[in-house]
């Protein structure tokens, strides 16, 4: 409303959270969200190709054919065929396979779970997040809130223990205030299944308990 009224652009980055990841095509969706110019990357590609977008209203789109019709940005592999043709690809696969409908099912499923085996851990600050893109609180004390010490490195060690245990998470530290504060990334694949869940969530556990 007030970009609206004062004439703002809103510019979102949807660059992690686009393109399905939680259970909308863009993440902006859920909250009924139309913004100006939405940035796309990583699920744009699935890991197939690198590539990028930047989408933008039809207004801004009309400003620019009425004008020179041209966009300057001037990167060396922009438009690259084989990457477009990957993110062709992949939009025709959540679509034609209606990923995002049975990422809404598997999101409960993995919310359950995780509150089931890890809603009372005494380092577990939070469980939050949407679709298959979640994030857990690392705390030191529960009461509290209060995080790790920063030269521990927690977030980094529970990485390392879920390598050893065969689960890929995503650490990441000072995300309290840039220096404190640790969380867990998990962001699965659209096609795990429930068994697959299941053994996400107890190969976390592990890793998790590997901080007593």
């Amino acid at each position: 409303n007030i970009c609206n009224k004062y004439g703002v652009l809103l510019i979102l980055d949807e660059v992690m959270c686009g393109m399905g990841r939680t259970g909308h095509l863009f993440a902006s969706e859920f909250d009924e969200i139309a913004p100006d110019i939405l940035c796309i990357a990583k699920g744009l590609g699935a890991g197939y190709q690198p590539i990028g977008a930047m989408l933008c209203s039809k207004n801004i789109y009309n400003r620019l054919g009425k004008g020179s019709g041209f966009f300057q940005h001037g990167h060396t592999y922009m438009g690259h065929p084989v990457a477009c043709a990957a993110a062709l690809a992949v939009l025709k696969a959540i679509l034609n396979r209606k990923l995002l409908s049975s990422i809404k099912s598997k999101s409960n499923q993995l919310f359950n779970c995780l509150e089931t085996q890890l809603g009372h851990h005494p380092n577990i600050g939070d469980i939050r997040g949407r679709g298959l893109f979640i994030g857990i609180e690392i705390v030191k004390n529960i009461e509290t809130k209060k995080p790790f010490d920063p030269n521990l490195k927690v977030a980094a060690s529970i990485k390392h223990a879920a390598f050893e245990a065969g689960l890929i998470c995503y650490p990441m530290s000072g995300t309290r205030d840039g220096k404190w504060g640790d969380h867990i990334l998990l962001a699965p694949p659209f096609i795990i299944n429930e068994n697959q869940i299941i053994e996400l969530v107890n190969k976390l556990s592990i890793s998790i308990e590997s901080l007593k």
